[in-house]
């Protein structure tokens, strides 16, 4: 069954928090998987800055670019009819001041859709995130050991990114601060990466927002993140490894291109009226 057409407000996912009922996102970066999982019931889609990696094979999540991400958040946008639809910064906008986080905020909000930003690194960025709050953009701060701020922990990106990695537990009273400083600089919702049981729990007893987690998250947190293309195992990695995922859609998108090959090698009608 399709999801309610009524469209999701950045209030009732914060109402959700009140009402301990589990708010669900996905990382989506084109518009046909947009779709399916706007229809499949999420409340939030986020636009990730890590599509220079995971489609486009870039080394790291510092190398895309504003221009792409507008690109990637404009497909997303028609995609989505009912979600919230979250927009990561690249990195740059936010170091750079002040002013030029509420410019490029402004523009993921004008010019491709965004209801709602994403910054990594925010809890360095307080006075930011009060300026973008303030100029009418809701924010999404992003915190703990996240793929921009690793290095600063000691923590490689590709360790920051395996979903068994989390915050050290002595670190647990400054993240409990650092996510009060962004609720009262005025975020309307909190991504704590690689929280673990321990300080992610803290951290969401601490602040009257909702916090929601991809790596390193779990039930302890008010919501989860996820990548659309992880969750449904669309990587070639898939192949050789398969991982426990809600599907393998790299199996079944090789078994079919594979079957393709061989009708038209052999000179059989290919199946379907696609080009």
């Amino acid at each position: 069954m399709d999801a309610p057409d009524a469209p999701v407000t950045i209030p009732a996912i914060q109402q959700m928090k009140r009402d301990g009922r589990k708010i669900v996102g996905v990382v989506a970066w084109d518009y046909q998987i947009a779709q399916i999982v706007d229809r499949a019931g999420v409340d939030i889609v986020s636009v990730g800055d890590t599509v220079g990696i995971n489609l486009w094979g870039q080394s790291n999540p510092l190398e895309i670019t504003m221009e792409e991400l507008l690109v990637v958040c404009k497909a997303v946008r028609r995609g989505v009819k009912r979600a919230v639809l979250s927009c990561d910064f690249p990195f740059g906008p936010l170091q750079e001041g002040t002013d030029s986080a509420v410019r490029a905020a402004i523009l993921l909000v004008k010019e491709a859709g965004a209801d709602m930003i994403k910054l990594d690194g925010a809890a360095d960025f307080p006075d930011a995130v009060s300026a973008i709050a303030r100029a009418g953009i809701p924010v999404f701060a992003q915190f703990g050991i996240t793929p921009q701020t690793a290095l600063r922990y000691g923590i490689s990106y590709s360790a920051a990114s395996k979903s068994s990695a989390q915050v050290p537990a002595e670190m647990t009273a400054m993240l409990v601060k650092q996510a009060k400083c962004l609720e009262d600089a005025g975020a309307s919702l909190l991504d704590f990466t690689n929280s673990g049981p321990v300080a992610g729990a803290a951290v969401v007893s601490s602040v009257s927002i909702p916090v929601l987690g991809g790596f390193g998250g779990g039930p302890w947190l008010d919501g989860r993140m996820r990548m659309a293309l992880a969750a449904i195992g669309y990587a070639a990695s898939n192949l050789d490894q398969p991982r426990e995922n809600y599907a393998n859609v790299a199996r079944i998108t090789f078994d079919a291109i594979k079957a393709y090959v061989e009708d038209v090698r052999a000179e059989r009608q290919i199946k379907g009226s696609g080009s």
